[in-house]
Parts: C-alpha cells; structure tokens; sequence
C-alpha cells in the first residue's frame, strides 16, 4: 500500500514523534510505501509550554518526512487536502491527540477522502484531553466525523471514543514497546554515565512535569515513611510544563533537597538508555492517564513499575506480575515504593516482566489497522 502517517515527526520531539516513525519504519519494514507528514507549524510558541519544540538529535535515517502541515492556517489545510486528495495514497493514518488540532486534521482528511479511494484511520492517544478548555466537544466530534474507523490504545479512551461515535469500527490494542532508545546495559555503567552513586537505589519519574502527572504525590509518599532516609533516591527527569516552583517548594517543605536528583530537561533519545538502566524501578504516579509511552520505555529496558490505576496503566502494568497499580493517593504510592525496596528483590519481577512485553508488538497494532480495513464497505 501507499501510505500516509499524518501527525508528528522529526525534527518535533517527544513520543508522538517516535511513535509515527517507529510505525513507519515497521510498515516499510513489510514492503510498503510510507511518508510521514509532518508539521512546518505545529504549535504557535505562545501556546507552546515547554523551552523548543524541536529534537537536537539526528533525523531518523531512512524515512520520508514531509514538513507541510501549518496547524492555525486554514488555506493551507485546503491546499494539503486537495493534494492527498489527488496523491490518492491507500492509507492515512492520523494521530489525534488534543482537540486544537481538530480543525487542521480533520479538514485535511475530509477534503483527501473524496477521492472515494483513500481510507482514513485515526489513532486516538486521547479523545478527552487532560487539561479541558471550552468548545472541546465540538472539536471532538469534527475530528471523530473525519475518519472512518479508529485505533484506541486504552479500554479508556475506546469508552471515550463512543460517546463521540457509536457507528464507526474500533479497535483496542495497546501502545507498543518503544523499542528503538538502545539495548539493555549494567547498572553500573548508566550510573557512572549519569554520575550517580552506586550504594544507592534509584527510582524513575521520567517525562514531561505537568499537574496530572502526580510527580507531587510521589514527593509527598517519598518522604512519607523515611524512605529517604534509607539510601533510596529519587531521579526526575523530564522538563516542566507548569510551575517549577511549587515542587521546589515542596522538596524543601519535605526535607528532599539531598534525595531528589532532577533534570529538568526533555531528555534527548541518546540519553533515556542511561534513566531507565539505572533505574530500580519507574514510577508514574499519575492523577489521571488514558496511556503512557514511558510504560511501553519500561518494558524494553525489563524494569518493574509502579503506576497509579487510572486510565489505561493498570491494564498494562499487572499487578504483582510486573509492578504495582495503586490508587493515586500519598499512603498507597508509599506503602508500595516501601515493600519495593524494603521487602522484594531486585529479580522478583523479572520473569512477569519478559512474559508480559510480549503482548506489546508492532505487528499487532499493524494487525489491528488491516483488520480495521477489511470491516470498512
């Protein structure tokens, strides 16, 4: 087939970027003809939280991406949507993720699909966003009558879906392994690469800081029961997306100032290798969630995980088998970090953990999309 992936790409960061181009690679991989479309805009700087947009890595070698998508100017929507409309590609798979983009996206497929050739699927990371703003239903329900069938990587976000469309097919199958951030190495050489003492254990926050993600209910259940005290040490990386402030406040409010090791930085793709191998185990302590990409990070490195039970985490971090799912409050996170540290060992999730990355392939989401297909007229 020829393909379309339309949404993030090199040189833009973060994991929407890596998730398009570790979905492209694996369909090129199977022989077929892909391009990415990515963004020449893709968020005006004002509304923009982080310090750039842009990777300071080397493109990804081997793809084709096209920078012509301006998300905030209507004639260039056309513009794109007549020239797919006229490529006449058999595939195009957009990613949806936040409402604003819902204009821009959704206008660009419906003009493409009157070619009565194309045939669009949405991947949803989310339908309902995290953070609400006004108008956002509208948004939704512009988008969701853009595509004809749609991926959901959570039962979550498939039960959000169908609030918005109960007609079109769907499919659930979970985020992938993110599998191309390097190999397993020892724990001493990522520590002594990130300068970090080896007669400490280390726990994970890993990804952008923002309210929901719960990094303060970790600080909070990290000086809770003294675990601090016992050379056990906090390392968060990831850069802040709202006010730093209020966690250094609380560090010092909680006398964390010597356990706590931040980076507060988007860490580049050449670096996660070092975070996640000396690491004990990751933590995602978030308020609310549909998926997590730094889960499928987790899985490829072996490492347990302790996440909070909302959204989608539990489904994919069983329970005793490969970490802990809790409630999203102070005294669970605690309790669990503790019987972590004080009272497993290190291996103890290590055969749940090969046992269950299994499940999280790149053919099976491939799988999914050629299933999708064949149930559209």
């Amino acid at each position: 087939m020829k393909i379309i992936i339309l949404g993030t790409a090199y040189p833009y960061r973060g994991g929407l970027a890596a998730y398009n181009e570790r979905l492209a690679c694996e369909y090129k991989k199977l022989g077929h003809d892909v391009t990415i479309y990515t963004f020449s805009l893709q968020y005006p700087s004002f509304l923009f939280p982080g310090k750039t947009q842009y990777s300071s890595e080397a493109p990804p070698a081997g793809l084709d991406i096209r920078r012509l998508v301006n998300s905030v100017n209507p004639f260039n929507w056309l513009k794109l949507g007549w020239r797919l409309r006229k490529e006449a590609p058999d595939l195009i798979l957009v990613r949806f993720w936040l409402p604003f983009m819902a204009p821009c996206l959704g206008t660009i497929v419906r003009l493409a699909q009157g070619n009565k050739k194309t045939r669009i699927v949405s991947i949803l990371d989310n339908v309902i966003p995290h953070e609400k703003r006004p108008g956002d239903s509208c948004l939704i329900r512009y988008f969701m009558g853009s595509a004809e069938a749609f991926v959901a990587m959570s039962q979550s976000v498939l039960d959000d879906a169908e609030v918005f469309d109960r007609s079109k097919p769907k499919v659930l199958t979970p985020h992938p392994i993110y599998d191309h951030y390097g190999a397993k190495m020892p724990r001493e050489e990522a520590l002594a690469h990130l300068k970090l003492d080896s007669g400490y254990r280390y726990m994970l926050f890993f990804g952008f800081i923002r309210d929901y993600k719960g990094l303060d209910l970790l600080l909070k259940a990290f000086a809770e029961k003294g675990l601090h005290q016992n050379k056990v040490k906090l390392i968060v990386a990831g850069e802040f997306y709202n006010n730093s402030e209020y966690y250094f406040r609380l560090e010092q409010e909680l006398g964390l100032q010597t356990s706590v090791i931040w980076h507060p930085d988007f860490i580049p793709d050449s670096e996660v290798k070092y975070f996640f191998n000396a690491a004990d185990i990751i933590v995602q302590p978030y308020k609310t969630a549909t998926q997590s990409g730094v889960t499928q990070i987790a899985y490829h490195f072996e490492k347990p995980m302790l996440v909070t039970d909302v959204g989608g985490l539990s489904e994919i971090v069983p329970h005793g088998k490969v970490g802990y799912s809790v409630p999203p409050d102070v005294e669970h996170i605690a309790d669990a970090l503790t019987d972590f540290f004080f009272h497993r060992k290190p291996e103890e999730f290590a055969a749940g953990i090969v046992e269950e990355k299994k499940k999280y392939q790149w053919e099976t989401l491939i799988e999914k999309i050629t299933g999708l297909l064949k149930q559209l007229p």
